[in-house]
C-alpha cells in the first residue's frame, strides 16, 4: 500500500521536481562511474535514469501549463 502512496506522490508537481533531480544525482553517478571504470554498463544505466530525468521533467512542465496539480 505505500507503494501506491508513493505512486500518487510522485504524480504531483512535488514529487516530479524530486524525483527528477534524484534521479539525475543517480545518472551523474553513474556516468561517474562509467568514466572511471569504463564499463559500459554504468553508461547505461546512465541513460536508463536520464530518461526517467526527462520523462519527469516534461511531465512537470506539461503540468505546470496545464494547471494540474
Amino acid at each position: 500500500m505505500k507503494l501506491d502512496k508513493l505512486d500518487k506522490w510522485h504524480k504531483t508537481k512535488a514529487g516530479l521536481a524530486v524525483f527528477a533531480i534524484l534521479e539525475l544525482a543517480i545518472a551523474d553517478g553513474f556516468f561517474a562511474l562509467g568514466i572511471d571504470r569504463g564499463n559500459i554498463w554504468w553508461y547505461v544505466l546512465t541513460l536508463i535514469f536520464l530518461v526517467g530525468t526527462l520523462q519527469n521533467i516534461v511531465h512537470l512542465i506539461w503540468g505546470f501549463s496545464r494547471g494540474k496539480k
